[in-house]
């Protein structure tokens, strides 16, 4: 029998929910039934996307949160608890890249605080996720087109998501027997806010899309169907693996 693409009485936790593919995701996963808890540091804007997802109907939880403080994670996992008693499924979405340049002028913070948001990050939630869930679960990790080839004026950026793409294939080795899987979806060039460097300037836009079959960049929407595909039972024998969601730019 075929297994239906819904999230129906799973809680879901969001990472960097606020906006662009978090905050799509987020509500996707609501649409598809999920009672979902949005995390991200700014309560005000968290609390601005729960009220969407109830509007539609859905379940929301907003909850402040620094993925990069060890105490701030524990604490959200203790209020889903206290919530909902249970947790079924992550998605890793939280992401910065404060150096665009060549990669020899990058400072050491910069290139510490990519390394501690964008991988630490999703280590210290899928460790507590994994202490929290009861019945095993799903991990989805946003990385990116840029950890699976060059990445110049990024390159620091692209280091990190190659390293989220090697820490999801290991963990989903490591944690299978406990009935975890986790996976990885590699986006193109979306439209967000954070990649409006990118988006707004035709150069270097026409850079990603010249070389997209589509021949244009992303929406937030269509990253999202694939996280609630990874989130749900009809992903019950894939682990381990990077889905990339590029328009073919990798193809080409």
């Amino acid at each position: 029998m075929t297994a239906e693409i819904t999230l129906e009485d799973k809680v879901v936790v969001v990472t960097g929910a606020s906006r662009g593919i978090g905050a799509s995701i987020a509500r996707s996963s609501a649409a598809a039934g999920a009672a979902v808890v949005l995390a991200s540091r700014k309560q005000d804007d968290l609390d601005a996307v729960a009220d969407e997802i109830a509007s539609a109907g859905g379940t929301a939880l907003a909850v402040a949160t620094h993925v990069g403080d060890d105490d701030a994670v524990a604490a959200l996992f203790e209020r889903i608890d206290a919530e909902f008693g249970r947790v079924d499924g992550l998605v890793n979405n939280a992401a910065t890249n404060v150096h665009f340049g060549p990669m020899l002028t990058v400072d050491d913070g910069a290139w510490d605080k990519n390394f501690d948001v964008n991988l630490k990050g999703p280590f210290r939630m899928t460790r507590a996720f994994v202490g929290a869930a009861k019945d095993g679960g799903s991990v989805v990790n946003i990385a990116s087109v840029a950890g699976l080839r060059a990445a110049p004026l990024q390159s620091v950026y692209g280091m990190t998501k190659a390293a989220l793409i090697s820490m999801t294939r290991s963990l989903a080795t490591e944690l299978g027997p406990a009935g975890f899987r986790v996976n990885a979806i590699a986006p193109g060039l979306v439209e967000t806010r954070f990649a409006s460097a990118l988006v707004e300037d035709d150069d270097l836009r026409g850079h990603f899309v010249d070389r997209t079959a589509l021949g244009r960049h992303g929406q937030p929407d269509e990253i999202a169907g694939a996280a609630v595909f990874l989130l749900s039972d009809a992903a019950a024998y894939m682990t381990g693996q990077v889905m990339v969601v590029d328009g073919g730019m990798t193809a080409t």
